[in-house]
């Protein structure tokens, strides 16, 4: 039995920090090139079981040594691997990243044995989908998987926790409707919600008028803002020294996943996730800066507060 279930995305990153960042046809010179384990599925896999949920990965990794590195982190973060599909004939996919001085970064993803992760995968899983309370999907793999997971999800009662990242034009109706929640952030629920203007709250609204069962809009360090159906909370943000926001939202949705599993609301969840997410910023690098239980004690918790709209 697992907390969590994450199918999804493992990359190595590639990181190099930068003074400045380039402009188009420009070189500057950057750090030494660090790397890392990463990828959506499992910075939110790394996440989860660093904090003590019992997390497992359904992943596709390469036979080389980028796919050796993000088992080898997925084990020491407490992750059962045992799903995760090597591809002895693939390239384990990877990630390059620029970390600017603010700590704010710019990624290039070349998916590499991600895209390869078809249904079948699924199916071949649907035991461990069946035995998990949470499942939790991105969009760094290939779409009908992802589809293919949500309906096993659905079927099997398990709850399914949707971060619909990278940001597609438009989201499926089939996918919009097992979200429980949708978690996007601010560029991510405009675009989704197809409102130019507004605020989150009403972007928020959108996405449930158009079929998720709840939504949870990350806003940074400002925190986050829940919608389900007790109504719109706002979760404050914790203020912290940022030194590289690569991650951050994939720990704050692998907190989310955790607590949801462990029978927390929705907005409770949030407000325990903020927590991570702030901490994951503290430090540099993706799994790398995830905390565990005991770091996490650092972080004061963030008040809850209301927020002047009304309920749906």
């Amino acid at each position: 039995m697992y907390d969590v279930l994450v199918v999804g995305s493992a990359n190595a990153d590639l990181t190099v920090r930068v003074t400045r960042r380039p402009g188009a046809g420009e070189t500057v010179l950057g750090t030494d090139l660090v790397e890392s384990a990463g990828g959506k599925g499992a910075n939110q896999a790394a996440a989860a079981a660093r904090i003590g949920g019992r997390t497992a990965l359904l992943a596709r990794v390469g036979g080389d040594a980028y796919g050796e590195l993000l088992l080898a982190a997925q084990r020491a973060a407490g992750t059962d691997v045992a799903p995760v599909i090597v591809d002895e004939e693939a390239r384990t996919g990877t990630a390059m990243i620029i970390v600017g001085p603010d700590g704010d970064n710019s990624i290039v993803v070349s998916p590499g044995a991600n895209a390869a992760l078809t249904p079948d995968d699924v199916a071949a899983a649907k035991d461990v989908i069946a035995a998990s309370s949470v499942v939790s999907l991105q969009l760094e793999i290939p779409l009908e998987t992802v589809r293919a997971a949500a309906t096993a999800a659905e079927e099997a009662g398990t709850r399914v926790v949707l971060n619909p990242s990278p940001a597609p034009e438009g989201l499926a109706p089939e996918l919009l409707a097992v979200a429980d929640p949708l978690v996007v952030n601010e560029h991510e629920a405009r675009q989704l919600s197809g409102r130019t203007d507004g605020s989150p709250a009403q972007w928020a609204a959108a996405l449930r008028e158009r079929g998720a069962r709840s939504v949870v809009v990350t806003l940074g360090g400002d925190g986050a803002l829940v919608l389900d159906a007790s109504g719109t909370t706002t979760v404050p943000g914790i203020r912290v020294e940022a030194v590289d926001t690569t991650g951050a939202g994939d720990a704050f949705t692998g907190a989310l996943a955790t607590r949801l599993a462990a029978g927390a609301t929705l907005t409770e969840a949030a407000r325990f996730a903020v927590r991570v997410g702030a901490a994951a910023v503290t430090k540099p690098g993706a799994q790398p800066s995830y905390p565990t239980t005991e770091e996490l004690s650092q972080f004061p918790e963030p008040s809850e507060q209301s927020a002047p709209t009304q309920r749906p």
